[in-house]
């Protein structure tokens, strides 16, 4: 480890141990014992705002994600829900029935977007709606809030960056792991050279459960008179009427993007926001159908290799990635960055720091070539590596670091006080358009890996195919 390094390391170190539980600790850091440290939440204002400060949303697709999106996003002071727009009938009614009869609803999104009462738009649509609705809102002057992945394809990605960037409106996608206390801390740890020169990192998010599969509730007056189906299709292609097509649409490439989609871009955003990397510039995937075969045309098992080439802010590096809808194990997930010195195990809740510097030395005896020598050789061979290495290297400890955030924390309310900060206060936006397709791009390349058999080659700095 060079001096800068190790400078760095001692800092972070240094830092823990000056806070008022490293402090009582302090003494055990480097040792053997497991430390737990809770994490402080950022104090968000509850004031009351006046109706120029009050932000009027409307949330465009009511299914699972827009009503927890509706439930994140009314916790923030000053901010009223005045419309919302769904293509199921059923969805309208309980709207009304959760938010007040007041409500506005709509089957039509360019209603809501005419409105000059409304100022921001939160998009949960099926993923072949989100270029679209979020280009219309941002050149209608509302600012965006987009579920992620940003786009269907990947071709999309480029107009939605540039209509961003000419409207100057507030766009974020709904990746709410970015703007986590948890991913702030491990950033600060990365950052700190903690675990060394980083080296791979592992990731998988398994299930095992029909729902986990997407195999979701499909309400029993569902029809051509409660479903606006052709509204529906948009530019995917003509088919009649398939209310499983419509309620399960993840599991169809025509309107999703199948497990890469949905939750690799949760990977590939909480890695790139830690690193601050670009993204991948090589990407190969292999996978298959191999349980939930129910209709759908995406994989339910799918791994994804990826290179990560060197740049000021990390080294090269190798990524593997994995989702499993047939895990017998019951399901589990996992985000590991593993370095030279050590390994950080990067969790929704929590932060998990293993360090374990190898050894400068090689060593001998034990599983080595050295027992097979000649007692003579075995001998002389002690006797050279004495003089070799006269003093073992002193080195880090293994020790167990954890950081932790309160029980009541959620990830998804710093997500949204995030966005409207940045309409108000006009504070930078971590993950915009140009973040939201670095994510969102290596893991629709993973897809076209897989469909076409094929190395993808990505460029990173222009989140474009090379």
């Amino acid at each position: 480890m060079d001096n800068q390094k190790r400078s760095s390391r001692r800092g972070f170190i240094k830092k823990l141990t000056g806070t008022a539980l490293g402090a009582a600790v302090g003494a055990n850091v480097l040792g053997g014992s497991h430390k737990i440290e809770l994490l402080n939440p950022t104090k968000h204002q509850h004031r009351i705002f006046g109706p120029n400060d009050q932000v009027n949303v409307a949330i465009i697709g009511m299914g699972i994600m827009g009503f927890d999106n509706a439930f994140w996003t009314l916790k923030v002071p000053g901010v009223k829900l005045v419309a919302v727009c769904d293509l199921y009938s059923g969805r309208l009614e309980r709207a009304k029935e959760v938010y007040g009869k007041e409500l506005f609803v709509t089957k039509n999104y360019k209603e809501i977007l005419d409105r000059k009462d409304i100022d921001a738009v939160i998009i949960a649509t099926s993923d072949h709606w989100h270029d679209r609705i979020s280009i219309d809102a941002m050149n209608k002057g509302k600012h965006v809030y987009c579920e992620k992945p940003m786009v269907h394809r990947l071709d999309e990605g480029a107009e939605v960056i540039a209509t961003q960037k000419k409207t100057g409106k507030v766009f974020i996608v709904g990746s709410q792991r970015v703007s986590s206390i948890v991913t702030q801390k491990t950033k600060e740890i990365f950052e700190a050279k903690t675990i060394g020169d980083l080296i791979m990192v592992e990731t998988w998010m398994d299930r095992h459960s029909a729902n986990g599969a997407w195999q979701y509730s499909i309400p029993t007056d569902a029809n051509t008179n409660t479903v606006d189906w052709d509204n529906f299709l948009g530019d995917a292609p003509k088919r009649p009427y398939d209310p499983v097509r419509f309620f399960r649409w993840r599991n169809y490439q025509d309107y999703g993007t199948g497990v890469a989609g949905d939750l690799f871009v949760h990977l590939f955003s909480a890695l790139h926001a830690v690193t601050s990397s670009k993204g991948p510039d090589r990407i190969l995937a292999t996978g298959g159908l191999r349980y939930w075969k129910d209709g759908r045309d995406v994989p339910d098992v799918i791994m994804g290799l990826y290179d990560y080439p060197e740049t000021k802010q990390h080294p090269a590096f190798n990524l593997q990635m994995r989702v499993n809808f047939v895990d017998g194990s019951e399901g589990g997930e996992g985000l590991r960055l593993i370095g030279t010195d050590g390994v950080i195990d990067f969790g929704w809740d929590s932060v998990k720091v293993k360090h374990n510097k190898i050894h400068n030395e090689p060593g001998y005896g034990g599983w080595d070539s050295f027992d097979t020598f000649t007692a003579a050789q075995q001998k002389e061979y002690e006797k050279w590596y004495k003089a070799k290495y006269p003093t073992r290297a002193s080195v880090m400890s293994d020790s167990d670091l954890e950081y932790k955030a309160p029980e009541e924390y959620s990830a998804n309310l710093d997500h949204h006080v995030n966005f409207y900060k940045g309409i108000r206060e006009k504070t930078p936006i971590v993950e915009d358009a140009l973040f939201g397709m670095r994510a969102a791009g290596p893991a629709l390349a993973t897809n076209k890996s897989y469909y076409d058999n094929a190395i993808i080659k990505w460029n990173p700095e222009t989140a474009q195919l090379s």
